[in-house]
């Protein structure tokens, strides 16, 4: 069995944004010469996620305005910005989209059903941040 490993690293202009990450995904995919086998994308970090979902720009503010109503953004409403932080709101809401995704990988291409993106959710921007591609298979 062979592997690959790649870091992606995403730097977004906005607090939060929803970034499509597939094309990045698909270039290690391809350097890894893995024919058959699992791709693991996930956020190495607690303010930011890693989801599939469809390529819709409306989905996308749907999903910001959603996770911003479920989890506001503001420094006295959370305990964690006791701390001297003020990004309580991005650790809920990167749980809210999940850390990671595991897509099949056959004939040398990421086996998706129709629709399906792969997208890097910023809850805590305007900084560097790293997402881990893993590619183990044959």
């Amino acid at each position: 069995m062979k592997s690959h490993t790649e870091y992606l690293l995403i730097h977004t202009p906005e607090r939060y944004q929803i970034v499509n990450i597939t094309p990045q995904v698909e270039a290690a995919l391809a350097k890894s010469g893995i024919q058959e086998g699992l791709c693991l994308v996930n956020s190495m970090h607690i303010t930011s996620s890693v989801f599939i979902n469809d390529n819709e720009p409306g989905l996308h503010r749907d999903f910001l305005r959603w996770t911003e109503r479920l989890a506001p953004y503001g420094v006295d409403k959370y305990q964690h910005n006791l701390t001297g932080e003020d990004n309580g709101d991005a650790h809920l809401k990167r749980t809210l989209l999940g850390r990671e995704v595991v897509v099949a990988v056959t004939n040398g291409q990421l086996d998706f059903g129709p629709w399906e993106t792969i997208f890097y959710g910023e809850f805590d921007g305007q900084r560097d941040k790293r997402v881990l591609v893993k590619i183990i298979g044959e």
